[in-house]
């Protein structure tokens, strides 16, 4: 459903990307580790489309990823690190906004069940999104994301600044999803989430994929261990 083929991408004299190779299936967990400027929000950056490699190939389920053919936009959704919605609509009025906009009308009673899908309690639909936590907002991205029926969805730090039991939450969501087919991209910090969450995980340094390994059997203890020895 992913794949990058041998990505470079470069800014002057400063490599970003340094010749990336992976493939993520349908209903997998790809988990990317790595320090600030390893590359993994350029990866994520690359697939959405927001900036063209240098070299090599992006794929999304076979069509390759151009900043100039929005195709692939039609199956993918992207939660940021920090979910960018209108604090003044309610959680029920940014997903019917955000559903419109990527062209699809659905009923309250259909937008009520993408946000319960998604975690979030019913009795906040209607309140401001202002009041919400951050754990709230990353829900209503999840359910845009469940509205749109992205098969695959890219995450950039979604557990940064999460308590323990929102991020407890937000892994059941998202191996929930995996387990109905969708194909789940997360670049993040977190290894001990990582470990819980992913299926596989990444690691970079330097703009290259170092290691890549299943996470059956693998512990957080030992990630932390590779991770360390990695960087």
């Amino acid at each position: 459903m992913i794949k990058a083929i041998d990505l470079i991408k470069t800014y002057n004299t400063t490599t970003a990307l340094n010749g990336v190779n992976f493939e993520v299936k349908s209903g997998e967990i790809f988990c990317l580790l790595g320090q600030n400027g390893a590359g993994k929000t350029t990866t994520i950056n690359v697939f959405l489309g927001f900036i063209s490699p240098s070299s090599g190939e992006a794929l999304i389920n076979n069509v390759q990823v151009n900043t100039n053919d929005h195709r692939t936009n039609e199956m993918l959704a992207y939660i940021p690190e920090v979910v960018q919605l209108y604090g003044n609509l309610s959680g029920i009025e940014n997903l019917d906004f955000f559903s419109r906009l990527a062209g699809f009308r659905y009923s309250s009673k259909e937008l009520v069940s993408f946000l319960t899908q998604a975690g979030l309690q019913e009795e906040v639909h209607s309140n401001r999104l202002s009041s919400y936590s951050k754990g709230m907002r990353q829900k209503v991205g999840i359910a845009i994301a469940i509205a749109k029926n992205a098969d695959v969805i890219f995450m950039d730090e979604p557990t940064s600044g999460l308590d323990p039991k929102a991020t407890a939450e937000f892994t059941s969501i998202c191996k929930r999803l995996a387990a109905n087919g969708k194909t789940i991209f997360m670049a993040t910090h977190d290894i001990f989430n990582a470990v819980n969450v992913g299926s596989r995980i990444g690691i970079m340094k330097g703009g290259v994929l170092v290691h890549e390994v299943s996470t059956a059997n693998l512990s957080a203890v030992q990630l932390q261990q590779l991770y360390l020895e990695s960087i």
